[in-house]
């Protein structure tokens, strides 16, 4: 039977790199973030009151297109980031922040709700938990130079939202990857732990929120 597993996690928390990882340790078939694609980005980290609402309607679109060009793909998936924490992370952190005004986060949380409500929900969500130093460190290793000015708070609001929206989700289970632990890149024992504790709950939907070994 075909499954539907989205990777969620922070900016820097490894999404992309376990995505290819499980993808080719689970044969699934891997859809990843659009970063280079998104033409308001750059701008976005320079100017983010002015350009929040053109770039999160931009990933908006992109992942509703993502969304059904996977349920439409007869092989089991594996999604970098998903349209929920688009909406319930980022674009709730904007608009906190003042960087997106009450008029646009209105408009935008209707199109989303509309939107998802008309979307299957995934199978699993495996959620990368890491510290602000922790992501720091990898934003760093990877080398994108505007990600390389994005503040400690910022990525300390986004981590509180993620778990704010992880305690309310109850579309799909939630695995927690501890990501400040865990490498799964370099060590094949922690990546095989997750591969492991990933099969078993598409096996068992039962629960909601555990984490990776318990």
């Amino acid at each position: 039977m075909k499954k539907y597993l989205v990777l969620a996690g922070n900016i820097g928390a490894g999404k992309s790199t376990l995505v290819g990882l499980l993808a080719e340790r689970l044969g699934f078939r891997p859809y990843y973030e659009p970063v280079a694609e998104n033409p308001y980005l750059q701008d976005f980290y320079a100017d983010m009151e002015r350009w929040a609402f053109h770039s999160q309607l931009f990933f908006l679109g992109h992942r509703i297109k993502s969304h059904r060009a996977l349920m439409d793909d007869p092989w089991s998936v594996v999604q970098d980031r998903s349209v929920y924490e688009d909406a319930e992370v980022f674009a709730r952190n904007l608009h906190e922040r003042g960087s997106m005004n009450s008029r646009d986060w209105e408009t935008y949380r209707s199109l989303y709700r509309t939107l998802t409500g008309l979307l299957p929900a995934p199978d699993l969500v495996v959620y990368i938990r890491a510290s602000v130093p922790t992501l720091k460190s990898r934003i760093a290793r990877r080398g994108r130079d505007f990600e390389a000015a994005i503040p400690d708070e910022y990525l300390a609001g986004l981590n509180r939202l993620y778990e704010e929206w992880l305690e309310c989700f109850d579309l799909a289970p939630v695995l927690v990857v501890p990501g400040d632990r865990l490498d799964f890149v370099a060590e094949s024992r922690d990546l095989a732990a997750i591969v492991a504790s990933v099969e078993e709950r598409l096996r068992d939907r039962q629960g909601n929120l555990f984490p990776v070994g318990m």
